[in-house]
């Protein structure tokens, strides 16, 4: 019974729409201007840099809080992932928001904080080069989350968690597909890091 309340209140935790309540504060419905997603990068773009890495902060918290709550309370590792699982899907589909939400990428980051420190900062590593090379928020994201379950898998990780990864990349690239086809003619928008809102 914990670890089903536990899954649960992750999917809960998750679908809080960090994005949009600080849109909001702002007099700014995020989801009818820019890109119209509630994520980090289209609240920056909008209501500014500060609320952006709020958003940011606290999509990323929805991620880790599951798992380090699963980790102390000594759960077996299926349950920690599914607990994982259900955060980042709250995140994805939020019921708050009647399930349209974000692309995931920052509760995914939260997760992977949790579960594997390092092989983390190696993709916040392959994220910002990515990022500094083009100005593409977007590449990064996809770049990173490719990068994740072989890292993972290079590093000998428990299959559950590669396999968990692997599911919550594919979501997060499936999730871009749009950003992909903009990539690929060559139109995605640049991210302005000179906006200092």
């Amino acid at each position: 019974m914990i670890e089903v309340a536990l899954v649960v209140s992750a999917y809960l935790l998750g679908s809080v729409p960090t994005g949009y309540i600080l849109g909001s504060m702002a007099g700014v419905d995020v989801r009818k201007m820019g890109s119209g997603n509630v994520g980090a990068t289209n609240v920056a773009r909008v209501v500014g840099k500060g609320r952006g890495v709020l958003t940011l902060v606290a999509d990323a918290a929805k991620g880790w809080l599951p798992i380090f709550a699963a980790l102390q309370l000594e759960m077996s590792l299926s349950a920690v992932t599914l607990a994982g699982t259900a955060a980042f899907l709250g995140h994805l589909y939020p019921i708050f928001l009647r399930f349209k939400g974000g692309k995931g990428v920052a509760t995914a980051m939260g997760i992977l904080l949790a579960l594997a420190p390092l092989i983390t900062g190696v993709l916040l590593v392959i994220f910002a080069v990515t990022v500094a090379v083009g100005r593409l928020i977007s590449l990064g994201s996809i770049t990173a989350a490719i990068a994740a379950p072989v890292s993972l898998w290079i590093a000998g990780y428990p299959l559950n968690v590669i396999v968990m990864v692997g599911f919550i990349a594919a979501m997060i690239i499936w999730r871009h597909r749009g950003n992909i086809q903009r990539l690929r003619a060559g139109t995605e928008p640049k991210f302005d890091f000179s906006n200092s809102r």
